[in-house]
């Protein structure tokens, strides 16, 4: 029997992939739990199993406490039944008995026992399943949805063995169908009190990075180097790229024939409508040519290293890219902070010299514009100093006592008569850069 029962344990442990020693501890929990009725842990007694897989041979044996009297057989071994054990012994001492051939496990303490072997060959089975991705985290691999949890947790199966992807790691424009099939990052093996649990993820930058990885030959090969990734799962994503070889384009080998690299790991990442973009960046060594390439497709007209310890960057565009180069809700420029690794300021030119050509950072530290950064930007208030009247006996406007400042706004607004300027105030047309004081001393003059 005992042979026969040793061949069923190794024909076990082959057929689910599991050793051979996880099964013989499981048969030794089991028999633990058989014998459990008659020799109770709250009693003292601790059972100890011993099982041959070479000989094929179970023995139990219970700690028992050498008495005098017997008054609790389970836990309790007489004196004169000791020595015949061990004759050195005495009362109170402990000694080891067998009690293999008396063990009764009785109908409920067999059933708990298959119970325990099929749940611990369970868990380990589970185990072995997962051991055999420890080589490949890090990789993509196709699963099939299984189903959905209560905490949210996809359940997936990947070549038999079970793997979760908790709702952090998913995709949040996605719906995942039982049946479906998809390709998922094996991010890690997780330990707990349950055991082992493969982890996978869609959401996790490096679920791109192998994307790129399997779709383009020069990045497996190493010849294009994926240097960075910034990625907004389902949204938009930003890769830094450079190349290790000379004449190698690095955002062409990304980008492919007419897109075809790009689009195949784009549509991976579709879910109906909506489509994550992904944008190509070229990568450098010096890092204000780095964060200017870093909000395309924006194009930067100047970078501005405030502060190298803090990470502070101010970049200065067009105004008609200011909108591009932050995106919707920031989304460029926050990536773009991602990427780079530094706190981004945009600008737009006449914001830049608006501001006295300070950044964000700069007015927050405490500094301010200059008195005159503005003095395009505003309108043109009159002062002590301009209140000076201008010779313009000859002029156009001869007899009035106006400042070289407002004269100089009169003229930009093309205002060359006493008779427009007449007309312009009297429809309360607003001049560009007359102030409203200004403005009353003009009507005054010219009796409105």
């Amino acid at each position: 029997m005992q042979t026969d029962f040793m061949a069923a344990i190794k024909q076990i442990a082959a057929e689910r992939g599991i050793d051979v020693d996880e099964i013989v501890e499981a048969i030794k929990q089991a028999i633990r739990v058989g014998f459990k009725r008659d020799y109770p842990d709250e009693m003292g007694s601790a059972l100890q199993i011993e099982l041959d897989p070479e000989k094929g041979t179970v023995g139990v044996f219970a700690d028992k406490k050498v008495v005098d009297v017997v008054t609790n057989e389970p836990t309790q071994i007489s004196l004169a039944d000791a020595k015949r054990i061990e004759p050195k012994l005495k009362e109170g001492d402990h000694v080891l008995v067998e009690i293999t051939q008396t063990g009764d496990f009785g109908r409920v303490a067999a059933q708990a026992a298959k119970q325990v072997i099929l749940q611990k060959i369970k868990e380990s089975e589970k185990e072995a399943m997962v051991k055999q991705f420890t080589d490949k985290i890090g990789t993509v691999d196709s699963a099939v949805i299984q189903r959905m949890d209560r905490e949210g947790n996809v359940i997936c199966e990947i070549y038999r063995a079970i793997a979760i992807m908790p709702p952090e790691e998913q995709i949040g424009s996605e719906f995942y169908k039982s049946g479906s099939r998809i390709k998922v990052y094996l991010k890690k093996i997780h330990s707990d009190l349950k055991g082992k649990t493969l982890i996978v993820s869609r959401a996790d930058k490096n679920f791109l990075k192998a994307l790129f990885e399997m779709e383009v030959p020069e990045i497996a090969s190493g010849t294009v180097e994926i240097m960075e990734i910034a990625r907004e799962p389902g949204s938009r994503s930003k890769v830094a790229v450079r190349s290790n070889a000379a004449g190698v384009d690095p955002i062409g080998s990304c980008v492919g024939q007419r897109g075809s690299r790009i689009n195949a790991i784009t549509n991976e990442l579709k879910t109906g409508k909506t489509e994550e973009k992904i944008d190509i960046i070229p990568w450098d060594e010096d890092t204000a040519t780095f964060i200017g390439n870093a909000i395309r497709p924006a194009e930067s007209m100047e970078v501005r290293i405030i502060n190298k310890d803090a990470k502070q960057a101010l970049i200065i565009v067009q105004d008609d890219f200011l909108s591009l180069a932050i995106g919707r809700e920031g989304q460029n420029v926050r990536l773009a902070s991602k990427l780079t690794g530094w706190n981004l300021d945009i600008q737009g030119k006449q914001m830049y010299e608006d501001n006295g050509k300070l950044s964000r950072f700069e007015m927050e530290g405490g500094k301010r514009p200059a008195p005159k950064a503005k003095a395009e930007a505003a309108e043109v208030s009159e002062t002590a100093e301009d209140k000076e009247a201008v010779d313009n006996e000859g002029g156009a406007f001869a007899g009035l006592e106006i400042s070289a400042r407002v004269l100089s706004a009169l003229e930009k607004a093309d205002i060359n008569s006493v008779a427009d300027l007449k007309a312009k105030l009297e429809a309360g047309e607003k001049i560009k850069g007359v102030g409203d004081k200004a403005v009353e001393e003009l009507k005054a003059a010219l009796n409105i």
